[in-house]
């Protein structure tokens, strides 16, 4: 099994300096609102993913009155190896990448190499906000599965970022725009086709595990919706060509994509209370955990970050079911009732860490009493 078991965080965030050491179980982080939980469970988020799960721009992620952070982790690989990986970003934004103290050719190399899945209060975004948040959380599974996903997305972001340079001028050269939707085009197929079994491949899962956290009194559902539905792209940017100049940018395309939820066949936006929409935003990220799960052959790391809140008793039981379960590896959970959370724990294992956070600062805690 692949897991953390060392981490040093260095000017993340409100986190100064933190060095700290990790069951391959379960590892819990307790304290009060503000106090660094979330931020050192996007510190680990960070080091497999090369980004923050909140903020894409790094200079929000160095602790106030710094100009660098870093952020280094010894794993348990699953091959039997261990590695230590470190990342480092600058004032300038410059961002340096490395293993074992070799640098990675390109950072994005690194995705994939330590599969990760966040659970956290900002998934909300998911069902609240429009479908570029639903699109980030789907690049963001199927990139971490397939780096030609990721390879093939970047391209078409480049390409989409050039042809709408290009329709911004006054009188754009049509023979580049040809060039342009030729090789946009021949990027969106492999996206869309990888995007639409992703969709199919995840529903019953997410069904699954809903109805395990709810006890089967809702039905859910997840749809794919693409203008590439109704044809490939190459007709599509050839059909909407003069609109695209009109407007000043591309208006059809896999930019446009969204995944759509629902509940008992309506959007679960409009019609579920909080607890139903937490429970799905759970259940979707367990059905991304098993779709890791199945690629990789080994467990993901699981990050569950003040997952209890808005769950009533039956549905935080029926959760604890799912992750007490023999198919989970290291799991970290925070939430901010130290006493709730140890009971859970205690629970499911004995084989766990305690961590209470407080200004940034750790301390270590041994079944409820400090060390």
């Amino acid at each position: 099994m692949q897991y953390l078991r060392k981490i040093i965080v260095a000017d993340f965030r409100n986190i100064t300096l933190a060095e700290l050491e990790f069951s391959p179980n379960v590892n819990c982080v307790s304290g009060n609102n503000g106090e660094g939980k979330t931020n050192l469970l996007d510190a680990i988020y960070y080091l497999s993913m090369t980004k923050s799960s909140f903020s894409g721009v790094d200079k929000y992620n160095f602790r106030y009155g710094a100009d660098s952070f870093s952020i280094s982790g010894t794993y348990q690989m699953n091959d039997g190896l261990v590695s230590r990986f470190a990342v480092q970003v600058d004032a300038s934004g410059e961002k340096k990448m490395r293993r074992d103290d070799k640098p990675y050719k390109k950072v994005s190399d690194h995705i994939g190499i330590l599969p990760i899945v966040l659970v956290s209060p900002a998934d909300t975004n998911l069902v609240s906000e429009s479908g570029e948040e639903r699109r980030k959380f789907v690049n963001a599974v199927l990139s971490q599965m397939d780096s030609a996903y990721l390879h093939s997305l970047q391209q078409y972001n480049r390409l989409l970022a050039q042809r709408n340079k290009l329709l911004k001028e006054q009188t754009p050269e049509q023979g580049l725009l040809d060039v342009l939707s030729s090789r946009m085009s021949a990027l969106a197929d492999g996206i869309y086709k990888s995007r639409k079994e992703f969709a199919a491949n995840i529903l019953p899962l997410l069904q699954n595990y809903y109805s395990l956290i709810s006890g089967g009194k809702e039905e859910v559902g997840l749809s794919y919706s693409s203008d590439l539905d109704k044809a490939p792209l190459s007709d599509l940017l050839d059909k909407y060509r003069h609109k695209d100049i009109m407007f000043g940018y591309t208006t059809t395309g896999i930019q446009r994509d969204d995944f759509i939820f629902s509940l008992n066949g309506h959007p679960i936006r409009s019609c579920g209370s909080q607890g139903q929409q937490k429970s799905f935003l759970v259940a979707l990220k367990f059905a991304q955990y098993e779709l890791l799960l199945k690629g990789y052959g080994f467990p993901p790391i699981l990050l569950l970050d003040d997952v209890f809140d808005k769950l009533d008793p039956v549905r935080i039981a029926n959760l604890l079911k799912m992750v007490a379960g023999q198919d989970f590896g290291q799991i970290f959970i925070t939430d901010s009732n130290k006493v709730r959370m140890q009971a859970i724990v205690d629970e499911i294992t004995s084989d766990r860490t305690y961590y209470e956070a407080c200004a940034g600062h750790f301390k270590a805690l041994e079944v409820g009493r400090e060390q």
